[in-house]
């Protein structure tokens, strides 16, 4: 389920104005969560989640290590930020103090089906990056994939996570998509991104892609290399097939993140 216009202005002012407090260009979550004298645990927690929010009494936000979540990690720090949008989104909060909302057990870089999950993700991205912030930092800058992980680095968030707030307020349009076993799990692209669907079957990765090439030979490196628009997607016009554009892809044993633009 989507979220809906209202919403996601409301989440994001929420977000923006808790991150703009605050002179640190990397939101200082720690500070965040002591001025609101909510307690946290970072523990060993196996495989059951990356982070969780429950209430009794009050409120404890436990974040698993097990899953790299460590207070450090760009990683973990998006957990908490999810974890934390429980917690400030009112009806969440609400929701959780009254027994009326279940806690939800969160997993990075997982299909999230449930809205309340979007939500506290969408929280996340805007508290992390600030359009304010974010949008200086792009302005007038061509787009190239360094830009992304330059970026990454000075917000200390992942590439993932930068990529997906890129395409949704950056200055230019991109897809990203996220592959595991040959198969494509997700993807997602600015509004005006000019190509929509995948050329690969039942979320098959189209094999004359960098990212085809890698999973049907088992070799490969991260790199960025020229494309012809028909080897991603399904074109409605030979003029569309023969538009160049760009893959940058990034493996890691059976998966792969792929961020593919046009000049």
């Amino acid at each position: 389920m989507e979220i809906s216009n209202t919403s996601k202005t409301f989440i994001k002012d929420l977000a923006e104005f808790i991150a703009l407090e605050y002179d640190e260009i990397i939101t200082p979550l720690e500070r965040i969560i002591e001025s609101e004298d909510v307690a946290v645990f970072y523990d060993d927690y196996g495989n059951a989640f990356d982070g969780i929010i429950v209430y009794d009494s009050e409120f404890y936000i436990h974040i698993n290590t097990k899953r790299g979540n460590r207070i450090e990690t760009p990683r973990g720090r998006f957990t908490l930020a999810h974890e934390l949008g429980h917690y400030f989104i009112d009806n969440h909060r609400n929701g959780l103090q009254k027994g009326l909302l279940e806690p939800h057990p969160s997993k990075n870089n997982e299909a999230k089906h449930q809205k309340i999950e979007r939500e506290a993700d969408y929280f996340a991205s805007c508290l992390l990056m600030p359009e304010k912030r974010f949008s200086k930092d792009c302005y007038r800058r061509k787009f190239q994939f360094s830009i992304i992980e330059e970026l990454a680095k000075k917000y200390h968030v992942s590439l993932t996570a930068f990529a997906i707030r890129f395409a949704d307020i950056g200055n230019h349009p991109i897809m990203i998509v996220y592959c595991e076993s040959n198969q494509v799990k997700w993807n997602w692209s600015s509004i005006d991104f000019p190509f929509k669907y995948l050329a690969g079957k039942n979320n098959k990765i189209p094999e004359d892609t960098l990212v085809g090439e890698y999973f049907n030979t088992g070799k490969g490196e991260r790199k960025t290399e020229q494309l012809w628009a028909g080897d991603w997607f399904n074109c409605f016009s030979h003029e569309d097939e023969d538009r160049q554009i760009y893959e940058h892809f990034i493996p890691y044993k059976n998966k792969a993140l792929c961020v593919i633009w046009e000049d």
